[in-house]
């Protein structure tokens, strides 16, 4: 691709009004912005667009992994926001770049080839001159300045997840809600304001439950220096 045509920012911290994101790669060009999620990953390759999870089988081994489409949602709403464009005029991409095999039917825009093909297909010109130079221009500003660093993007993501107001994979607002089948039929949990386009679920637990979990991580931590204490003495 044009580098020229396609502005490329790599390993970029974006702030939000909900903690931070980090995206690999975004493409800033007239036929709008592309946000690249890569995956380095080999073996066989099996998810869904709506699973929370993906799986990679190496040699019989499998492992599991957040459901990269996920990420790129996240991505897509900051990167509008702090931008001020629209979600439309941005396109996301997860590009698995190891020696991978889908195993399963997944959307157009998650390849393991082609990347450059699949981005150069949208040419209908959507930015102007002077949008891209403002949208480069905050690029560059969170990249050169380095106004977010890594620990404070892990501290952010700490926050992010740790809150039961607000959705840690969007932003939406966190509904209480009631399990109404499966073994934890009548137990209370928390969902996000946006399902069925996001699925996310926290787990609620009322005061009791929190303080007994805080006492027995106590035992258990004064159990092991005892033993440490006479292991030593």
């Amino acid at each position: 691709m044009d580098r020229e045509l396609y502005r490329r920012f790599h390993d970029v911290i974006i702030p939000s009004n909900n903690g931070t994101t980090q995206i690999d790669h975004i493409f800033v060009s007239p036929f709008g912005l592309f946000i690249v999620e890569t995956k380095n990953c080999k073996g066989w390759i099996f998810g869904s667009k709506s699973g929370s999870t993906w799986t990679q089988v190496v040699y019989k081994n499998k492992y599991s992994f957040q459901n990269p489409l996920r990420q790129t949602h996240r991505h897509k709403k900051v990167l509008s926001e702090y931008l001020d464009i629209n979600e439309s005029h941005i396109q996301t991409v997860v590009f698995f770049n190891g020696d991978s095999k889908f195993k399963t039917e997944l959307p157009s825009n998650v390849l393991s080839s082609g990347l450059g093909s699949y981005i150069t297909q949208f040419n209908d010109i959507v930015l102007s001159d002077i949008e891209i130079q403002r949208i480069c221009g905050l690029l560059s500003d969170v990249t050169t300045e380095g106004r977010i660093s890594k620990q404070e993007h892990i501290q952010s993501l700490h926050k992010r997840y740790s809150s039961d107001t607000v959705c840690p994979k969007c932003g939406s607002n966190l509904v209480e809600r009631t399990a109404k089948q499966g073994p934890k039929t009548g137990s209370q949990f928390l969902g996000c304001g946006s399902y069925p386009k996001c699925r996310f679920t926290k787990q609620v637990y009322n005061k009791y439950e929190k303080g007994n979990s805080i006492n027995i991580l106590i035992v258990v931590i004064l159990i092991i220096l005892l033993w440490l204490y006479k292991e030593i003495y």
